[in-house]
C-alpha cells in the first residue's frame, strides 16, 4: 500500500500554549503523534511560542519547528494576534523552508513527503509551495493534502488555485456538503481521539464529582459561550425539567465571551438559582464547595485540567454538546470514551445515533431536550445499552483507525495521480 515514510504538518496552531486556542492544536498534535507511532517520520511546522526553542521533540518522536518567532514576539497575545500579517508571512517563509528541509532530501532519495496542511490561514502557503515545487521540478516528491476543520475563513480562499495545488480533505459529511456548495468535492477523513482516552479518567476523581453533585439528573456543559453552542437550550431544558418536578443540576464551564452574561441572565430570569464556584479543582475545599451548593446551575469559573474535565463527563448523567452547527463534534466522542452519554446536535456529529449511543437534538427548543433527557433516563436498560454503544463507538474513532482511513485515501490519490499522468 502506498504511504510516504515522511510527513510534515503545516498549521498555525500546535502543542504550545501560545499556539493552542481550540481543538485544532490538539488535532494536529495527536494526528502527528499517531503518524509517528505508526512508523512515519513526522514533523510539525507551526507558529509556536516565540520564546521557546526553535526546534524540539515531543515524547512521541514528533519534531517541532516553530516558525516566524521574530514576528510572534511582536504579537505576544497568541497565535491569532496579528493573524493576517502572519498569514502573509507564513506564505512567504514556510514553502521554501519545507522544500529545502523535506522535499529536496526526499527527492534525492527517490521518495515522497506527505504534506498535511490545516485550515484557511495556510492556503496561501499551500499554493505557494505547489508553485515553488513545480518551478524546481520537485512537485512529484510531495503528496499535498489541505484540510478544512471548519468553514471559518472560507471567504478568503482561492478555491480554484487551492484545488490545483493540493487534494482537499475535510472531517465530516456535513463539512463535505458545506464545501460542495463552493464547488469543492472533498475527501472525508474523520477526526480521532488518542487510544489512551479509552482507559477513562481516574475513578476516584469521578467518585468525588458524583458524591458532591446531587442533581437528578446531573447535566454538564463545557465550551465557549457562543450562541452556536445552544446554551439557551440547555438553560430552558433545566427550567422545563424543574417544572416537571425533577431536581436537575446543570454544571457549566464557559469562556470569557460576552454571550456568557446573556446565558446566566436567562437562567436567573427563569427562576433558576445560579452560583459561581471560583475555586480550582486542585483546591482541597473544591468538592466540599460543590457539595454545599443548593443551586440549579453551577458556574465553574476556574481553569479545569483535562483529567478533571473528563471525570466530570464520566460523572454526569448526560453531557450537553448540543451545538447548532458542529463540523465534527469531538467533545461527543471524548464523552463516549469516558463512559458517558453525550447530547449532540445533528450536523457534523455523524457518529451520534439517536437513542443508540447518544441523544440527538434536531432543534434549539429546550422542550425537545428536556423531553429526551427525561424519557431516556427513565429507562435504566436503555441507559445501560447506550453507555455500551457509546464506548464501542469511541473505539472506532481512535487515531490509529483514522490513520488507516488516511492510508486508504492516499492509495486512491496515488492511483488517480498515476492515471492522470499516464503512469
Amino acid at each position: 500500500m502506498f504511504f510516504p515514510k515522511h510527513a510534515v504538518l503545516l498549521c498555525f496552531e500546535g502543542p504550545d500554549p501560545y499556539a493552542s486556542v481550540g481543538g485544532l492544536g490538539v488535532r494536529v498534535t495527536e494526528l502527528a503523534s499517531a503518524l509517528a507511532e505508526s512508523g512515519v517520520s513526522t514533523e510539525i511546522a507551526f507558529i509556536g511560542d516565540p520564546e521557546a526553542e526553535a526546534q524540539s521533540t515531543l515524547p512521541s518522536g514528533v519534531r517541532l519547528h516553530r516558525v516566524l518567532q521574530d514576528l510572534s514576539r511582536e504579537y505576544p497575545g497568541g497565535v491569532y494576534e496579528g493573524e493576517y500579517t502572519k498569514v502573509d508571512a507564513f506564505a512567504r517563509v514556510v514553502p521554501e523552508f519545507v522544500m529545502e528541509r523535506y522535499i529536496k532530501p526526499a527527492f534525492a532519495q527517490g521518495e515522497q513527503v506527505l504534506v498535511l496542511i490545516e485550515e484557511w490561514q495556510t492556503v496561501k502557503a499551500a499554493i505557494a509551495l505547489h508553485r515553488l515545487l513545480l518551478e524546481n521540478g520537485l512537485r512529484r516528491a510531495a503528496v499535498m493534502l489541505w484540510n478544512a476543520n471548519n468553514t471559518y475563513g472560507f471567504e478568503n480562499i482561492d478555491w480554484i488555485a487551492l484545488q490545483s495545488a493540493a487534494t482537499i480533505t475535510t472531517i465530516s459529511k456535513f463539512m463535505k456538503f458545506e464545501m460542495r456548495q463552493r464547488g469543492v468535492n472533498a475527501l472525508v477523513i474523520p477526526n480521532g481521539i488518542p487510544r489512551r482516552l479509552l482507559e477513562g479518567p481516574p475513578p476516584e476523581l469521578v467518585k468525588q464529582f458524583r458524591d458532591a453533585l446531587r442533581g437528578d439528573p446531573l447535566l454538564a456543559k463545557v465550551g465557549r459561550f457562543d450562541p452556536d453552542k445552544r446554551w439557551f437550550q440547555a438553560v430552558d431544558a433545566v427550567t422545563e425539567l424543574k417544572k416537571r418536578g425533577a431536581r436537575p443540576l446543570l454544571v457549566i464551564k464557559g469562556g470569557a465571551e460576552p454571550h456568557g452574561r446573556e446565558v446566566l441572565m436567562r437562567a436567573k430570569a427563569a427562576g433558576l438559582q445560579v452560583e459561581d464556584v471560583l475555586l480550582p479543582v486542585g483546591d482541597p475545599h473544591f468538592f466540599e464547595r460543590l457539595g454545599a451548593t443548593k443551586a440549579d446551575v453551577i458556574n465553574l469559573r476556574a481553569f479545569i485540567p483535562q483529567q478533571a474535565l473528563f471525570a466530570l463527563y464520566a460523572a454526569a448523567d448526560l453531557v450537553l454538546a448540543n451545538s447548532g452547527k458542529e463540523p465534527f463534534g469531538l467533545v461527543g466522542i471524548e464523552v463516549m470514551a469516558m463512559g458517558g452519554i453525550p447530547v449532540c446536535g445533528s450536523t457534523g456529529e455523524e457518529y451520534a445515533e439517536p437513542f443508540v449511543n447518544a441523544i440527538v437534538c434536531d432543534t434549539e427548543d429546550g422542550l425537545e431536550l428536556a423531553t429526551y433527557v427525561q424519557s431516556t433516563l427513565a429507562d435504566p436498560r436503555q441507559v445501560h445499552l447506550m453507555h455500551a454503544a457509546a464506548q464501542a463507538t469511541a473505539e472506532r474513532y481512535t487515531w490509529p483507525t483514522v490513520i488507516n482511513v488516511l492510508r486508504q485515501k492516499l492509495e486512491f490519490i496515488a492511483a488517480r495521480t498515476a492515471e492522470a499522468n499516464g503512469l
